[in-house]
């Protein structure tokens, strides 16, 4: 940038300095004369302002939108009158409200070694902000993470007292007194209670996952008792697994913990009662290049799919937009917002993708597609056939048959 300001020191006009040095320059430049208005701008300044040029020449204060236009204006008198080498301020500009943009504004002497012009750079700082925004979600979760695996850890303490002091209680009571069944009772709803803290813990714990082959069908399998006991006897559980579902690779874990997160949100969705399905099924996912096949064929990927679809409220389009994001939830106060969100990372940490089908007051269907374990998904099989783009967006799924 300082060979541009020895440029604009030189005797030539300083729009024609401008216009020869900076105008293929990649950051938003705009050159100022000395009463404050804009003379020349670069096409990185008019495209990131979305100004035509005719437009461009007026007082660089109405191109800003500060709080105050006269703080511009003042600021700029010093700037000329050396009382002031430069300013900064973050505004957006006429007529973008919502696009944050710092504008930096330098005096550039003239052959006299007074100020006769300024230079203006423009920043758009979108970008940085959604950074910012992420490492806040990032603290925030670092944060609930501490004090969940605090309270779980305590809990579970807890739980091994209870456990303990029923086996004392089972060992005083006769086999088949009905004081001995509600013991068993008791020790069943502990040792779901303990599992549910093993999960809470693993999610908040820094331990490395270790994904193996596995069935999808085991761990729904494994999790039906205590996801019936969780979600109330108003919601039936229904359970279609495919005996030929391919294997994928994972940790077992983290299988059980997006099951458990989807359940719970498919039950959250019924507050009258209602029906939650779990399917399981072989499927491919078919990349597409711009959204459409090649004359060459796409690359198609074999999957184990993972659906849980309950005829709940369903979501609109403003919900479904947000619905992966951290802390994003509609239940007034009672969810914590990061079990979907934890579902996106685990899926997305084991090259999988997510489909999300929902319409308002007709329920909402989460397919998941992992990749399957090679040779472990049947040649000849009726599947689902979904579609992707190469940066993982689920595009739209048809039914067809798959043949080797």
């Amino acid at each position: 940038m300082s060979a541009a300001v020895e440029v604009l020191r030189s005797p030539e006009a300083p729009h024609e300095q401008f216009s020869s040095v900076l105008s293929h320059a990649p950051i938003a430049l705009a050159l100022c004369d000395g009463r404050g208005v804009v003379t020349a701008s670069n096409p990185a300044f008019e495209q990131l302002l979305e100004i035509q040029p005719e437009h461009i020449q007026r007082p660089l204060a109405e191109l800003m939108q500060p709080r105050d236009g006269a703080d511009v204006e003042r600021m700029m008198a010093d700037l000329f009158r050396g009382t002031r080498d430069a300013f900064q301020l973050e505004c957006p500009a006429m007529g973008a409200e919502t696009q944050p943009l710092r504008w930096t504004v330098w005096a550039v002497q003239g052959g006299h070694g007074d100020s006769d012009c300024a230079l203006v750079m423009v920043e758009d700082l979108s970008d940085i902000t959604v950074a910012m925004q992420r490492l806040q979600q990032t603290e925030r979760l670092e944060t609930v993470g501490r004090l969940a695996g605090g309270v779980a850890h305590d809990f579970n303490n807890l739980l091994t007292g209870v456990l303990l002091y029923c086996d004392l209680l089972m060992s005083t009571i006769e086999p088949g007194h009905r004081a001995r069944t509600y013991a068993e009772e008791i020790r069943k709803a502990g040792l779901q209670a303990s599992g549910l803290v093993r999960q809470l813990l693993s999610v908040v714990r820094s331990n490395k996952a270790v994904p193996r082959p596995l069935s999808l069908n085991e761990i729904a399998e494994g999790m039906r008792n205590l996801l019936v006991r969780l979600i109330g006897e108003n919601i039936e559980l229904d359970l279609r697994l495919d005996p030929t579902l391919g294997l994928v690779k994972m940790d077992p874990v983290q299988a059980q913990q997006i099951l458990l997160n989807l359940v719970l949100n498919a039950r959250d969705a019924l507050p009258q009662g209602g029906r939650i399905a779990l399917e399981t099924g072989n499927c491919k996912v078919q990349f597409l290049s711009g959204g459409a096949a090649t004359a060459s064929g796409t690359a198609c990927l074999p999957c184990a799919l993972f659906a849980v679809e309950d005829n709940g409220v369903g979501m609109d389009e403003s919900v479904r937009a947000h619905l992966f994001e951290p802390f994003f939830t509609t239940k007034a106060g009672k969810g914590t917002g990061i079990g979907l969100a934890t579902v996106h990372d685990i899926v997305s940490s084991n090259g999988g993708l997510i489909h999300v089908q929902t319409e308002l007051h007709r329920g909402t269907r989460i397919s998941l597609l992992l990749p399957a374990v090679p040779d472990s998904v049947p040649d000849t099989i009726e599947e689902s056939s979904f579609h992707s783009t190469q940066d993982g967006e689920v595009l739209s799924f048809h039914t067809e048959e798959s043949t080797p």
